[in-house]
């Protein structure tokens, strides 16, 4: 650790005994602890940037160079913004579903269909759709979270009551949880992963709590700060994030830390109910839902404000599935008043762009 220097004080030993053996103010490398710095194994190359007379015709995702003849800092990085492409349509057309998993890999249960609740289930692999087992407990207005082969199901009205019901999915089947959540409720949100789950909000009647769940039963936790129904929401159990919701339609944003909820002084640009999310905490994203009447406005969320993204959904509905991240989201199924139950399905991406990082 070689020397550091010090004053005198370092001279004074228990009881007041001053150590006058070495007088020249500095501290011996003997003591100082340096366990941390003798335990390090390798130091991390540093990328090198490169220096170019014209921008490479095809960079790589993250590249960075300097352009000599422009005499700017440039990188190859995601846009802003990002905009919504329609996909292929679900199998079974439906409102007030759930969802979770990634764009590529995404899993869509429940439902409200004509006539009733719906237990279908499909499975998204970036182009289609394909049917899955079924929901024991048909449900609307439900939640979930976890990914395509690890899903979790619960709380949702089945038609005639509201039900705390639990289900795990593993990618082809689903599994009933003897225990349900300690508060019966639908419209609620989840975060989280299937064996580390979160449910918060919800109606029967409009509440605030909030239930973690350790993949063998639910237990409730503090509550959320506005009491709230037929919101968004995303994240993990130690890091989620609520926003939006009802009565009356609502921006706010609450942020979770694994014991606590926190309003984020960023609220969302337009106020709304019976909207998706996808993403995590710091880096969310919401999309559709109603004012009313129903939009397909689309904003991003940093960690501390919501700024609007220029193009919503092409089509704009409520009570729609969500899954995946800020740059890389799925928005399906849903409803608009004019045509009813949908199918449609869509992808939001973030082009990689070309981007000035600084002048020189």
């Amino acid at each position: 650790m070689g020397i550091r220097t010090r004053s005198f004080a370092n001279n004074i030993l228990s009881g007041g005994v001053f150590d006058a053996t070495d007088l020249d103010g500095s501290l011996p490398s003997s003591n100082i602890d340096d366990t941390s710095v003798t335990n390090i194994t390798a130091v991390p190359a540093l990328v090198a940037t490169t220096t170019v007379a014209s921008d490479p015709p095809a960079p790589d995702a993250g590249q960075i160079w300097y352009n000599t003849t422009d005499r700017v800092l440039r990188g190859y990085i995601l846009a802003a913004n990002g905009s919504w492409a329609t996909g292929n349509n679900m199998n079974t057309a439906r409102s007030a579903l759930a969802g979770g998993g990634t764009q590529t890999a995404a899993v869509g249960f429940g439902g409200e269909v004509p006539g009733g609740s719906s237990a279908a289930t499909e499975l998204y692999d970036g182009t289609s759709w394909s049917s899955s087992g079924n929901l024991n407990t048909a449900r609307y207005q439900i939640a979930g979270a976890g990914i395509q082969t690890a899903g979790l199901a619960f709380g949702g009205y089945t038609g005639t009551a509201a039900t705390g019901a639990t289900e795990e999915y593993n990618g082809a089947t689903w599994t009933n949880n003897p225990t349900g959540l300690n508060t019966t409720r639908y419209v609620l949100a989840g975060a989280g992963t299937q064996t580390a789950g979160l449910a918060f909000g919800g109606a029967d009647p409009t509440t605030a709590a909030t239930e973690e769940y350790d993949g063998n039963s639910w237990t409730s936790v503090n509550s959320m700060n506005t009491a709230r129904d037929s919101l968004g929401g995303t994240g993990l159990q130690t890091a989620a994030l609520a926003f939006g919701g009802s009565p009356p339609a609502t921006g706010a944003t609450e942020e979770y830390d694994g014991t606590s909820w926190t309003t984020s002084p960023g609220s969302l640009n337009t106020a709304r109910y019976y909207l998706a999310g996808a993403g995590i905490q710091t880096a969310a994203l919401a999309f559709g839902g109603l004012v009313p009447p129903q939009t397909g406005a689309t904003e991003e969320y940093d960690g501390s404000t919501w700024t609007s993204n220029p193009t919503g959904l092409n089509t704009a509905r409520n009570v729609l599935g969500g899954a995946g991240t800020t740059s890389a989201a799925l928005g399906f199924g849903g409803n608009d008043p004019a045509p009813g139950y949908l199918s449609a399905t869509e992808e939001f991406t973030k082009a990689l762009v070309t981007t000035e990082l600084g002048a020189s």
